[in-house]
């Protein structure tokens, strides 16, 4: 299941208490407008009926600012108790620790171990067990940025020298999209992120997977490509169990295995992929990745070598 973007369609705690609170404010403030309606349709009626009604009216007044009043009171404590519950992370279980890092115009994921060679970096792709809560730490290492993953928790700032966080605690099944909500240069639009709930059996192959190096090519092409990436694109991309190591783009150690390219801009398959190593300006202009003069010979060899990388 796909859920494109929609807070009204919570997948998650933190989301549910957000899509309440925002329940509790459309149905005061409704409430209210139609007083507003409904007195202005009174007013206009007995427009004419003199100075007898002061009295009616000046009750009705302090009714309606009575009213105004224990409406205010209950949005601010519905805002004081969504705020602290979005606080606590919740779900029994240990949490899992990510480090998340915002660049112009992907995301870094990291999941973070005490082990560092458990550690797992990847991009644009978030995966989360069900039922088991997250703490994920936020930073940005260019400009703010805003993460919001409305299926699954709200909007929170990745600001350049300060550290954040977020809680999330998925709670159904799906492939849901993220993407940046603070405005954060000319690709900020196509800053997608893809978050997929898995169950924890899912999980955990996944992350079996992620810790294994990447594969060695087999054929021809593929060692050739191999050989570009290692060597003309190393300076950038880091693939594990080679000596491409570079750390100023996304890690490709398991590219393949992802669901979009460029950040959620492109479908992760072989066509899209080749014009994406061709001409990355035409198709993200602004982006950090430069366009490497490749003959179509060696853009096809890379790509196949890409396509390994699962």
């Amino acid at each position: 299941m796909i859920v494109v973007q929609s807070a009204i369609h919570p997948a998650g705690d933190h989301a549910t208490i957000t899509s309440g609170l925002f329940s509790l404010f459309l149905g005061v403030t409704g409430f209210f407008f139609l007083l507003v309606l409904l007195f202005l349709g009174w007013a206009i009626w007995r427009k004419d009926r003199g100075s007898a009604e002061d009295r009616k009216l000046r009750v009705s007044v302090a009714g309606w600012a009575a009213l105004i009043t224990l409406g205010l009171f209950g949005l601010t404590l519905g805002s004081y108790f969504a705020d602290r519950s979005l606080a606590f992370v919740g779900g029994g279980q240990a949490p899992i620790k990510i480090k998340m890092t915002a660049q112009q115009w992907w995301w870094e994921v990291e999941y973070q171990s005490d082990d560092p060679s458990r550690t797992i970096i990847t991009a644009n792709e978030l995966h989360l067990p069900l039922g088991r809560p997250a703490e994920i730490q936020l930073e940005a290492d260019d400009v703010i940025h805003s993460l919001w993953i409305p299926n699954l928790a709200g909007k929170q700032d990745l600001i350049p020298g300060r550290t954040t966080d977020m809680a999330v605690l998925p709670r159904h099944l799906g492939h849901y999209r993220a993407q940046c909500a603070e405005f954060c240069g000319l690709q900020h639009a196509h800053m997608a992120l893809d978050v997929l709930v898995e169950t924890p059996a899912q999980f955990a192959a996944w992350r079996s997977r992620s810790l294994q190096a990447a594969p060695a090519p087999t054929t021809a092409e593929q060692k050739r490509g191999y050989a570009i990436l290692t060597g003309q694109c190393s300076g950038c991309h880091a693939i594990s169990g080679t000596p491409a190591f570079g750390t100023v783009g996304p890690d490709l150690t398991h590219v393949a295995s992802r669901a979009s390219l460029a950040a959620g801009e492109l479908p992760n398959i072989r066509i899209w992929l080749e014009r994406w190593i061709a001409d990355p300006q035409g198709v993200k202009p602004g982006s950090h990745m430069p366009r490497v003069p490749l003959s179509a010979a060696d853009i096809r060899a890379a790509a196949a070598y890409l396509e390994t990388l699962r």
